[in-house]
């Protein structure tokens, strides 16, 4: 599957992203390269492939860190946030449609 300059474009206005021409060039160069780099990983065999996390050998280790729980925080109260919405109907944020132009 390719990326077409019609389909950058389309999303890049869906994003209200304003890209030159080279940038859509590049765009689509650089999507393509990733798609067919992602081809050519389908083609391996990992039928015999395992997961190794966990697993401490001499070439592979994990480090865990530990849960720790400091630095959590009440968040911001519902009427703070509301107050500094810049749209709101009272309860929820309002926020223009982008979907679709």
């Amino acid at each position: 599957m390719k990326v077409t300059d019609k389909e950058v474009s389309y999303v890049a206005g869906l994003a209200n992203l304003q890209l030159t021409d080279d940038e859509r060039v590049g765009m689509v160069r650089d999507l393509n390269a990733i798609l067919g780099y992602i081809d050519r990983l389908n083609e391996l065999d990992t039928q015999n492939v395992t997961q190794t996390l966990g697993v401490e050998s001499e070439n592979f280790s994990v480090s865990w860190r530990d849960d720790v729980r400091e630095g959590l925080r009440k968040s911001l109260p519902h009427e703070d946030a509301m107050q500094n919405a810049p749209l709101t109907d009272g309860t929820f944020f309002e926020v223009p449609k982008v979907i679709e132009k």
